[in-house]
């Protein structure tokens, strides 16, 4: 049978790392630079290198907890061997729900900044079929083959980052590196740290992708851990050089396009505006070769209907779990949806996150498949450090999210319900076949 067949692993090392860094740059790049600058000035690239401390202890549990595991879902199957198929149902819940919206908005962003390249995408009528057709270009391009999906990953990858590469270059070489470093107030660095936080968010994504990773237990703990210290230097490089143009602050909205601006006139806007729109879309591939595995993951281990275990047979991709997903994106972004549900996501990936700390201190406690005997001494710091960087990040979130969390949360226990009678049905219907 066709949803017998495992997807083949076709995910190496170097593709697991470029999902990973596809997952925390994406748009953010383009306009972090400014709001750093304008809250604690020459500060912000020490800020980032700082505060990528902590954010790589969290995710060097994930990254720990990956080399438990060779089947996809990531964190959502982490929670469901550790808590049991609730947790691990409204894990994969709260998952999708964060991954769906923010795929949603991302598409808009998109659009946007190819309508202020091209006026032909905007519109009522242009804007929503640009929508779909990108998102159809996406989903064909996931279920014709995941090898596929990294190759054009790595282009979109390539065409991102050449021309930051270019601006830092040209913006040391033309006025130097800024040596000058001016402490801010304790306010000063608050205000940004969960604007920091927020910019290395996807960093563990590789790891949903187990099931189709080569030697997944080493692969994906190197990846998470490499990508994650790669994008802090680099967005601590991109700061200083921005602070080395000295572009107009006032251009908030597009700090990067305004350093291109003054170093190599309009052309040079325009080659940072290509390669914001490069660089969200890779982001967004990349979350359509991630995150349907989570609807996978869930499916084989019966949490969903059978129908999102299918794996194509000709291209033995998890296809419906691919068209399902990217059905989800769709229905969000055309009604706008977003919006509203966008707050919520700072709540949701604190809850999963928590989850996480849960999983791993009843499979330290167990000794789940070894893990606290290969736990060594640098533990005893990397998990209180992530422990209280989640715990600092959970209480930054406002009262009306928890309440909207709380929700979502009662929304899922009812999915669970249904899901479990339809896979109750699906198993009584095959022993009256068989």
């Amino acid at each position: 049978m066709s949803d017998s067949v495992d997807p083949p692993r076709v995910v190496r090392t170097a593709g697991a790392i470029l999902l990973n860094l596809n997952g925390m740059v994406g748009a953010g790049i383009f306009a972090l630079p400014a709001l750093l600058y304008l809250n604690i000035g020459s500060f912000a690239p020490v800020a980032i290198l700082l505060f990528a401390i902590p954010i790589a202890c969290v995710a060097a549990l994930i990254a720990k907890l990956s080399t438990l595991f060779e089947r996809s879902g990531g964190v959502q199957l982490y929670a469901e061997t550790a808590l049991g198929k609730f947790a691990g149902f409204q894990t994969g819940w709260l998952m999708i729900c964060a991954s769906t919206t923010g795929r949603a908005a991302n598409f808009h962003v998109l659009v946007s900044y190819l309508a202020a390249l091209f006026p032909v995408f905007e519109g009522p009528v242009a804007r929503p079929v640009t929508i779909i057709a990108l998102i159809a270009f996406m989903t064909v391009l996931g279920i014709t083959g995941t090898r596929r999906s990294i190759g054009g990953i790595w282009i979109g990858t390539l065409l991102k980052f050449a021309p930051l590469v270019l601006l830092c270059l040209v913006g040391f070489g033309s006025n130097g590196f800024p040596a000058a470093i001016s402490l801010p107030s304790f306010s000063g660095m608050e205000s940004v740290a969960l604007l920091i936080a927020y910019a290395f968010s996807g960093f563990g994504a590789s790891v949903t992708a187990a099931g189709e990773t080569r030697d997944p237990r080493t692969t994906l703990f190197r990846s998470v851990l490499f990508a994650i210290g790669g994008v802090a230097v680099f967005y601590a490089i991109v700061q200083w050089a921005y602070i080395a143009i000295d572009p107009d602050v006032g251009s908030a909205e597009t700090p990067l396009a305004a350093a291109g601006q003054k170093l190599f006139g309009d052309w040079g806007a325009m080659m940072i505006s290509i390669a914001a729109i490069f660089s969200i879309g890779t982001n967004q591939l990349s979350s359509f070769v991630v995150w349907p595995r989570i609807l996978f993951g869930m499916g084989e281990r019966q949490l969903l209907p059978a129908f999102f275990a299918h794996v194509s047979p000709r291209y033995r991709t998890p296809d419906h779990a691919i068209l399902a997903y990217a059905g989800i994106v769709t229905i969000i972004a055309l009604s706008g949806s977003f919006a509203t549900l966008l707050p919520l996501l700072v709540a949701v990936e604190q809850a999963i996150f928590l989850l996480l700390l849960a999983s791993l201190f009843l499979f330290w406690r167990s000794n789940f498949r070894g893990l606290r005997d290969a736990m060594g001494i640098a533990w005893l710091v990397i998990v209180p450090v992530a422990t209280a960087m989640v715990l600092w990040m959970a209480a930054q979130i406002p009262a009306a999210a928890v309440l909207s969390l709380a929700g979502l949360a009662v929304v899922g226990a009812a999915l669970y319900w249904l899901a479990r009678r339809a896979v109750a049905f699906e198993r009584s219907a095959g022993a009256v076949a068989g």
